[in-house]
């Protein structure tokens, strides 16, 4: 039995089963105490019941600065953010990322977002078809987003911005068909 639940302070020093993964992003600990501040809605934790944490997703929600307006299709509004989501490798496949996932999606209905976004390595095929059966689609590739080398290879990788509309996007004008052809540049992300 697992309990999902907003994260507190104690459970930051907890996250270890789940960062241990070579595939998931580790932060320092200041950067987590930060997102529980600011978006403590959004940073949720599924815990067992020995009361480890074996889950989590840290989330917020974000804008461009209003000045930014004038470059059009590029200017990012009011959306959804996944900025970690992993679950520890021996609790995988029992649809805890599902849930996760559908927690943060109420918690950016709420704040009225356009839509969520999250970057995921273009290898992690497993993680891509996820979300994909979650809703998500590929809106751009992001050349040399990931410049730390989990192969070995000593190169950087690629990442697929996804994105998934939520009910203000009603037209969907914030996705696209095709992202996998549209590359863009890391500095080309965020213009503020």
């Amino acid at each position: 039995m697992t309990q999902i639940r907003p994260c507190s302070p104690v459970d930051i020093s907890k996250l270890n089963l789940c960062n241990l993964d070579p595939l998931t992003e580790n932060y320092a600990r200041k950067f987590y105490f930060d997102y529980l501040a600011k978006w403590p809605s959004m940073f949720i934790v599924i815990e067992n019941m020995e009361r480890q944490i074996i889950a989590y997703v840290m989330g917020k929600v974000e804008e461009d600065p209003d000045y930014l307006k004038v470059l059009g299709d590029k200017y990012l509004p009011w959306h959804g953010h996944v900025t970690a989501l992993t679950v520890a490798p021996q609790y995988r496949k029992m649809g805890l990322a599902k849930d996760l996932t559908a927690a943060l999606d109420r918690a950016c209905e709420e704040e009225n977002a356009w839509f969520m976004d999250l970057y995921v390595r273009v290898s992690n095929k497993t993680a891509i078809n996820m979300y994909k059966k979650m809703g998500y689609s590929v809106y751009r590739r992001v050349v040399n987003y990931y410049s730390d080398d989990p192969t070995g290879k000593g190169t950087s990788e690629d990442a697929f911005d996804m994105r998934k509309s939520l009910s203000r996007d009603k037209k969907k004008k914030y996705i696209r068909e095709d992202g996998e052809n549209h590359r863009i540049n890391p500095e080309d992300i965020y213009h503020g």
